[in-house]
């Protein structure tokens, strides 16, 4: 594989960007090297500016469920397009994506869009210490919930911990009211809210977790969080920026019973376009400005180009009904994987929830941020730079969930567990 290009584009790309990247999950710090840059994509293909072509499990971090350029979103963003970029003004098609959101997924009556999954969790986190009049909120370690300063906190030890912030530029007062437990730790959530639930505003958690590899709830963990909420009146925040409408249409929660009073949206409710969104019961969204006090706006919120991509996603979801076949295709890929490496003695612990999974180089089981660090980096980084050269584009951290799109096809799919092959061996020869 040659990448000259990217190479050069790279040293230019770091006089003028920090790093040379717009995100840090862009940068290929975690397994060595330099990013490649990227031309253009098609269904399950991404090509660089050297003109290779990839198998693509990254899928813009989760929104091309359908693959890239559908047909149906390119028209609908096209159409649009023409109309204008943006008004500052109310339009038919948020109502229409609204409407078709909260069809979707029953906790959510109402909805309010955004422009990331940041504002989103940021919005929603307010609006719960407005609406419980409560300022504290618990989050997990390993969950990722954007970089907004009172969620950018380190967790401590099995014990709940005040945020310590991870980030310079985070002040201890701006995080000091976000409490740190261990994901599906459901016994320090309990001890937790005996002695702090009547001060807890909001529990903030992801369904399944992306950002520390892909981890499922256990359910003593969903149970605790159902009881914490009825008991003490805490509001329930499902974080699913990236699980809604990828894992399942009705989202996560829908696949493990979950009630949320408030979830956030993104990634592919905008079809690619930059977007997020929070909702859920009426009488708490009707705090939301100019409804109630809860102040919360945005210029570009609601724009037309990322509502058309939305609801040409949602509605080609709906109509063509692809989970059957991801589930199929995933299912597929993770046993490939996993009896490839089990055949080279490389310990390797699969986790896979829909079309959604994580390669962990270890035993496992990994259920929680501690058990997922005891992961291999330095032989998912060997893995990682085989299955490249071999025209397969994974996450470029052991720590990220991937993603099938509809469009990957069984050749697809061979081709990659005969490209892991190989890089599995060489793998077990470092």
């Amino acid at each position: 594989m040659t990448n000259q290009q990217s190479l050069a584009a790279f040293a230019q790309a770091v006089r003028f960007i920090p790093g040379g990247v717009d995100s840090p999950a862009r940068a290929f710090g975690a397994v060595g090297g330099n990013p490649l840059f990227i031309d253009r994509a098609q269904g399950a293909y991404l090509w660089d500016i050297d003109g290779n072509r990839f198998i693509d499990y990254v899928g813009s971090w989760g929104p091309m469920i359908l693959g890239h350029n559908h047909p149906a979103m390119v028209e609908s963003v096209q159409k649009t397009l023409e109309k204008g970029t943006s008004f500052g003004a109310p339009t038919l098609l948020e109502t229409r994506l609204a409407e078709l959101v909260t069809e979707a997924i029953p906790s959510v009556e109402m909805v309010r869009f955004v422009n990331s999954g940041t504002e989103a969790t940021m919005s929603a986190i307010r609006l719960a210490r407005g609406f419980t009049g409560r300022d504290k909120i618990v989050k997990f370690s390993g969950n990722y919930h954007g970089h907004a300063d009172s969620l950018l906190v380190a967790a401590g030890s099995a014990a709940a911990t005040f945020g310590v912030p991870n980030s310079p530029g985070v002040t201890r007062g701006t995080s000091q009211d976000t409490l740190v437990l261990p994901y599906n730790d459901h016994e320090a959530l309990l001890r937790l809210f005996e002695t702090l639930g009547e001060t807890i505003a909001a529990v903030i958690f992801e369904p399944v977790v992306g950002n520390m590899g892909c981890v499922l709830p256990t359910q003593p963990f969903l149970e605790a969080l159902r009881e914490v909420r009825e008991v003490y009146g805490t509001l329930l925040i499902c974080d699913e920026v990236m699980t809604g409408f990828r894992v399942r249409y009705h989202g996560a929660q829908s696949l493990f019973g979950i009630h949320p009073d408030l979830t956030t949206l993104g990634k592919i409710i905008g079809g690619g376009l930059p977007v997020g969104a929070y909702g859920g019961k009426r009488e708490i969204m009707q705090q939301v400005m100019p409804a109630g006090p809860v102040y919360q706006a945005g210029t570009l919120s609601g724009n037309p180009l990322a509502m058309a991509a939305g609801i040409a996603t949602l509605e080609t979801l709906k109509k063509e009904d692809p989970y059957p076949y991801l589930e199929q295709i995933s299912h597929q890929l993770a046993d490939g994987i996993q009896n490839a490496a089990q055949k080279k003695n490389i310990p390797l612990c699969v986790n896979r929830v829909g079309s959604m999974m994580t390669f962990f180089f270890q035993p496992g089981p990994v259920f929680d941020w501690n058990t997922s660090a005891k992961s291999d980096t330095k032989r998912f980084a060997t893995f990682f730079h085989g299955m490249l050269e071999r025209g397969v584009y994974l996450p470029c951290s052991q720590f990220e969930a991937m993603f099938v799109s509809a469009k990957h096809t069984a050749e697809d799919i061979e081709k990659t567990i005969k490209a892991a092959e190989t890089a599995l061996a060489e793998c077990s020869l470092k």
